[in-house]
Order: structure tokens, then C-alpha cells, then sequence
């Protein structure tokens, strides 16, 4: 018997399942559609590629973008890297459109109101100081007091100096200072040679200083700091450098940085720099900015020649808008959900979470149909018979047809009625559609005396 049974049992509740599913669609719909919508809105999903502007070969920002690459590579995302001019040249292309993100060196370029609303910061992630380094053989040369030191910009009229390229953005800086100095550029032969070609002549004695802005984890700063014959011009005004000009600070070179155990500087070195921060098109996916301001972070977070553990990256002397996802970062650190979930998925949730919050608000109140529609399928299967029967006993009142032709329908309806199949909770109104069948089934019967009865009466 439970054989028997069984089959009718999982029949019903098919049925059930079924028409719940069918109910419950609409909604089901409806949420998809809103989901998908806010997909598409939100975007979530970064891009597999952006482009980072850096530098000349072996400078700092090439060192610093490399490291980027690799950092964003574990996260699933390609860094492609192009090497540029300097900081003017990052701006301009950051204009242009043509990179999403670059290094740019504080007062290397004018900045305008269009400038503000294309482009925002992640943050100054290092001060850039301005290496002056001279020949000591030069010094004494050209020096009219004859010795290898020289201790301000004045004392550099008839030097053969390298400035770097116009895109470096150096020139521009150098030749403010040297107005401030009172020296005219004429009174300087002026060269504009790339870094590693300007290196090369400056070892050759062509060049008698170099003049360019760099990290000190610059392959080629580090190697001069070490180079016999080759002196670094000491700033001694660099405090009134600093207040005269509001993109600059002074720094120190501590005593002994370079190299310890040969005591390499042999006394501190004072220095002018400006802050270098990370640029990006106000367009660029906020995944990507987050994760650049990061992996910043981690990257310049630790101490350096100049500054102290944790005091770079910063919001300071920024001098455009601070992109939100660098401020979160640098302020709030590394996100609850991404200390437990790979980076896409926290992303995801992170982004989503207040629309799902709001998809979920709108469609419970919309779930509360779902059961009167379920109700109203189920009965639709027992009531939609009842318009054929009332319409039958109407056609016999009226005379429309004869009673036996109208038992011949009756008959044909019954045999789908017997067909139709409800959950066992609606049984009782499908038993009542059968009496309302039978009851209807006499009336023809009286109308029609002579008529023999049906095998279902």
C-alpha cells in the first residue's frame, strides 16, 4: 500500500513545488533584474589592465612602478608600465588621457581648475630631494677660490650643468631657484641630456654637475654617493628655500646613511625636496585606486633616508583632490572583509552590499503576495470549470441546445475534472466542483425524461 501511495504523495507535492515556483517567479524576476541592474551601475569588477606612467630607465618612479606591477600582479591585474620623461611628462599624459595613474613631483607643473576635476591624488607617498652633484676636479677649476667645495648656486656661473629633460620637470624647479640666487640661466651652460647619457658625460668630465630630482633608491644616486672625485652640493638655506616656496621642504641626509662603515656622508647633508604623490584620472576603476593606495602603504610605509616609519604615504601637500578610496585606506587601513576574502570578493561585497540591502528591502514586502498567489493558481485549477458548467445550465434554461447534447458536454467535462490533480489541502473544493457536476447532471436529467443515464451519474 505505501507503494501505491507513494507515487500520488510525490505527485502532490510536485504540484506544490510547482505552482510555489510559478508564484513565487515574479519576484524572483524582479530581483534578478534589479541585481543585474545594479551590476551594471556599480561595476564592481575592476580592470584586468592599467597603465602606470613612471620614469627615465633606472630612476626611482621605474624602480617604485615595477614593484606596483608585481604587488597588483597577485590581485589579477596587469600593470603596464611606461616609461616617461619625468613628472611634467606623467602630468601630461594624465591630461591626455592616455595613462591611468603616474608619479608626479610637487611644483613640477602649473596646475588648473581643469586639472581638479580630472585628476585626483592617492596620497604623497615620498619626498624627492634635489640632488646637485659637481666634480671635485671642476670644483676647483672653476672655483675662484680653488677649492673642490662649492656651498651655493651662486658660485656656479660658467659651469657646464645638466638639468635633465623638460619633461622631469627639473628645469623648471632649477631655474626658479637659481632667479632667487640672482644668476642668470646665460651665465650657465645649460644642458638638457636624459639621466643615464647625463651620467655618463658628467664620469667623462663633459658635464661638470648633474641636476635632478630622484628617491634616493635611484640606482643612479646611490651609485654617486659612492663615486670618488664626485661631491653633493650642501643646502644650507634649504629652510629658506622651503619657506619661500610652498611645494618644497627641507630634509637632512643623516650622517653615515649611505654606508656606515665607511662613514659615507661624513657629515649631515642638508637638502631641499618636494613630495611626490601618486595621480590618477578621476575615471580610473575605485578598485584600482584602492588597491594602488594599498599597496602604498605597504610599499612607503617604512622608514627611509628621510623620514620616519609610518609618516609616509600622507594626505599632506597634496595638490589635488584626495581620491576617497586612498583616504579610506590610508586612514582605515586594510578593510575587515579583505583580511579574510581574496581581494575580487571582498570587493564585490563591499561595493554591493548597501544594494543588495536595498534589494532585499524592497522584496520582502513584495514576497508577501507570493502566498495568495500560490492560493489563487491552485483554486484557478478547480474554478476555471465552473464557467463552462454555469454556462451549460444557462443554455438549458434558454433552449439553446438539447438536454442530450448538453449531457454529451457535461460528460466531456467530467472527464478532465477527473484529471485535474490538487495539493490534498485543496481537495475539498475539488470534491465540491464533482457534486456541483452531479447536481447539474439531474437537472438535465429531469429536462429530458426519455434520456437514459449516464455511466457517470
Amino acid at each position: 500500500m505505501f507503494r501505491a501511495t507513494m507515487p500520488k504523495t510525490l505527485r502532490y507535492t510536485l504540484i506544490s513545488l510547482k505552482e510555489m515556483l510559478l508564484s513565487g517567479s515574479p519576484i524572483v524576476l524582479v530581483t534578478i533584474a534589479l541585481l543585474a541592474f545594479t551590476w551594471w551601475w556599480l561595476n564592481p569588477n575592476p580592470p584586468k589592465r592599467v597603465v602606470l606612467a613612471t620614469g627615465p630607465e633606472q630612476s626611482a618612479y621605474d624602480t617604485f612602478g615595477d614593484r606596483y606591477a608585481q604587488a597588483l600582479r597577485r590581485n589579477g591585474i596587469t600593470v603596464e608600465l611606461v616609461r616617461t620623461e619625468g613628472s611634467s611628462d606623467n602630468l601630461e599624459r594624465l591630461r591626455r588621457g592616455e595613462v591611468d595613474l603616474g608619479f608626479v613631483q610637487g611644483g613640477t607643473a602649473d596646475i588648473g581648475y581643469d586639472d581638479e576635476e580630472s585628476i585626483v591624488s592617492l596620497g604623497s607617498l615620498f619626498v624627492e630631494p634635489l640632488w646637485l652633484f659637481y666634480r671635485e676636479d671642476a670644483a676647483r677649476r672653476l672655483n675662484k677660490n680653488k677649492t673642490p667645495v662649492i656651498t651655493n648656486l651662486a658660485e656656479l656661473e660658467g659651469w657646464r650643468v645638466n638639468v635633465g629633460t623638460p619633461g622631469s620637470g627639473v628645469p623648471r624647479l632649477f631655474n626658479t631657484l637659481l632667479e632667487v640666487n640672482r644668476v642668470e640661466p646665460r651665465e650657465i651652460v645649460l644642458s638638457q641630456l636624459a639621466q643615464t647619457p647625463a651620467t655618463v658625460a658628467f664620469l667623462d668630465g663633459q658635464i661638470d654637475a648633474l641636476v635632478f630630482a630622484s628617491a634616493p633608491e635611484s640606482l643612479i644616486v646611490q651609485m654617486l654617493l659612492q663615486t670618488p672625485g664626485v661631491k653633493l652640493l650642501d643646502f644650507a638655506q634649504s629652510e629658506a628655500y622651503s619657506r619661500r616656496f610652498g611645494y618644497l621642504t627641507p630634509v637632512t641626509m643623516p650622517q653615515g646613511m649611505v654606508d656606515l662603515a665607511k662613514n659615507l656622508p661624513p657629515r649631515n647633508v642638508r637638502l631641499v625636496a618636494s613630495t611626490t604623490g601618486l595621480l590618477a584620472r578621476s575615471g580610473t576603476h575605485p578598485a584600482v585606486l584602492q588597491l594602488f593606495a594599498q599597496t602604498a602603504v605597504e610599499m612607503h610605509g617604512g622608514a627611509g633616508w628621510f623620514n620616519r616609519a609610518r609618516e609616509y604615504p600622507n594626505l599632506d601637500h597634496s595638490e589635488f583632490p584626495i581620491a576617497p578610496e586612498a583616504e579610506r585606506a590610508l586612514k582605515g587601513g586594510l578593510p575587515f572583509l579583505q583580511r579574510y576574502l581574496p581581494f575580487w570578493l571582498a570587493n564585490v561585497v563591499e561595493r554591493m552590499w548597501l544594494a543588495l540591502g536595498l534589494i532585499i528591502a524592497l522584496a520582502l514586502p513584495l514576497s508577501r503576495i507570493v502566498p495568495p498567489l500560490y492560493t489563487f493558481r491552485i483554486r484557478s485549477r478547480v474554478f476555471r470549470w465552473y464557467a463552462e458548467l454555469r454556462d451549460i445550465e444557462q443554455r438549458l434554461e434558454a433552449g439553446e441546445a438539447t438536454p442530450d447534447a448538453l449531457l454529451e458536454q457535461l460528460d466531456a467535462m467530467e472527464s478532465k475534472v477527473e484529471k485535474v490533480v490538487v495539493p490534498l489541502s485543496y481537495t475539498d473544493e475539488l470534491y465540491a466542483l464533482r457534486s456541483n457536476i452531479h447536481l447539474v447532471r439531474k437537472k438535465l436529467l429531469r429536462k429530458a425524461p426519455g434520456a437514459s443515464a449516464s455511466p457517470s451519474s
